[in-house]
């Protein structure tokens, strides 16, 4: 990361800092999946029983998102870096000798919850980033995102089976994050983000949330962007696993979990997304996303039997979904900073609301048509994008005054581009 990239008072080493905290971190809400049959076993109780900590992780995550996120507007984040690194270490540790299911259960709840530190360190970065340079640091950040959700499944059964307990897998996180807490809140910022007024209220903050939907076009369109394009990727790797275990493909379940890493590629190649969002703008990265998402659903459609053709078009997706979300956030982000993190908070709800739609339309297309359900329901939330660009586009288009002003500029003013 060059000088020019950041602002004079960032850190030497600030960005890749951001992007390892925020692999490390988002990596806490992912790494129990594999470790459920584990736990099932250690506890004596069903799968379906023991599918609660990822219920409730979930849950804590929704909740963290809503409840926590919106802080980051209004608090010093040095402060709140700490305070959250803190107590999702302390609830890894507690996850990792919990005595029973419940127990289990309540600290998942409380890590996912307090796991949310990625969603504020995506608005701080972009305040930390020169003047064109945003999408450049939300793609380093991001492309940290992305590797810590894909391999944080790998990771966690591979030290599960090493140790021959899922309870390490909680215990390596634990101490991860905690060693987090002695490096990051160096490299986050000692002042709230806005020094010159008065911080608002917690209760403000939250009730500020529904008024930014109405008043800024350009989280609506990310929130749909985001929102549909995500349910498109639920859907397909909620499904995977059933379909690659089925014949006559018929793999094991090890070999189902390598698919994360064959997508690490593509997860790469998204971090360039950002700098041709600098470039292009953020629509055109958009439309790129899309039409890699769409390429990825008609290679799954057409040669759904070939391991080949499948990883390819995993990594069709993931760098079609990565690269739409930094263009998404790269639009928001280009507000104020007094409402950076509020905006993120709406943006990721969409985010993850539509990842539940995708994975629940998923389940249901997929007991009724098979895989080719799947792909039909997967082309039909990128139709929903497509709507949604092809609109903008035309709005843009069709101006009076014939002023379209770049999506950062627009945001900047609530207007629309």
């Amino acid at each position: 990361m060059t000088t020019a990239v950041t602002r004079p008072y960032v850190k030497r080493g600030t960005i890749p800092v951001l992007a390892t905290a925020t692999a490390i971190t988002v990596s806490n809400i992912y790494f129990t999946q594999p470790l459920l049959d584990e736990i099932a076993r250690g506890f004596h109780i069903s799968p379906s029983a023991a599918g609660l900590v990822a219920t409730t992780g979930q849950m804590g995550y929704a909740l963290g998102i809503i409840a926590i996120v919106p802080l980051a507007d209004g608090v010093r984040l040095r402060r709140l870096s700490a305070l959250l690194l803190g107590v999702t270490a302390a609830a890894l540790l507690a996850g990792a000798f919990a005595p029973s299911l419940a127990l289990l259960s309540m600290a998942t709840l409380v890590l996912s919850a307090t796991t949310v530190l990625p969603q504020v360190i995506m608005p701080t970065v972009v305040s930390m980033a020169t003047p064109g340079h945003a999408g450049r640091v939300l793609g380093a950040v991001g492309t940290g995102l992305t590797l810590g959700a894909l391999l944080s499944r790998t990771a966690a059964g591979l030290i599960a089976e090493t140790a021959g307990t899922w309870r390490a897998g909680f215990a390596v996180a634990g101490v991860a994050t905690g060693t987090l807490l002695l490096v990051l809140p160096r490299y986050m910022p000692a002042d709230r983000p806005t020094r010159t007024r008065a911080p608002q209220s917690y209760l403000r903050l939250l009730a500020s949330l529904p008024k930014l939907i109405t008043e800024h076009a350009p989280l609506r369109l990310s929130a749909a962007l985001g929102g549909t394009v995500f349910a498109a990727f639920s859907a397909f790797w909620s499904s995977l696993a059933f379909h690659l275990t089925a014949g006559p493909i018929a793999l094991g379940p090890a070999k189902v979990g390598l698919f994360g890493l064959f997508s690490v590629p593509g997860a790469l190649a998204a971090r360039y997304s950002g700098r041709l969002t600098d470039h292009w703008g953020t629509r055109q990265v958009n439309a790129l996303s899309l039409a890699s998402v769409l390429l990825a659903f008609a290679l799954f459609g057409l040669a759904d039997q070939s391991l080949i053709v499948l990883a390819v078009g995993c990594n069709l997706l993931g760098y079609g979904t990565t690269s739409g979300q930094i263009a998404n956030q790269a639009r928001i982000f280009a507000a104020q900073p007094a409402i950076r993190a509020r905006l993120n908070t709406v943006y990721m709800f969409a985010v993850f609301a539509g990842g539940a739609a995708g994975s629940a339309v998923a389940g249901v297309l997929f007991s009724a048509f098979g895989w080719t359900g799947v792909v039909v329901g997967g082309l039909g939330f990128l139709l929903l994008a497509g709507l949604a660009l092809t609109w903008h586009t035309v709005h843009i288009h069709h101006r009076a005054d014939g002023t379209a002003v770049a999506d950062g500029a627009a945001m900047a003013a609530g207007a629309v581009r």
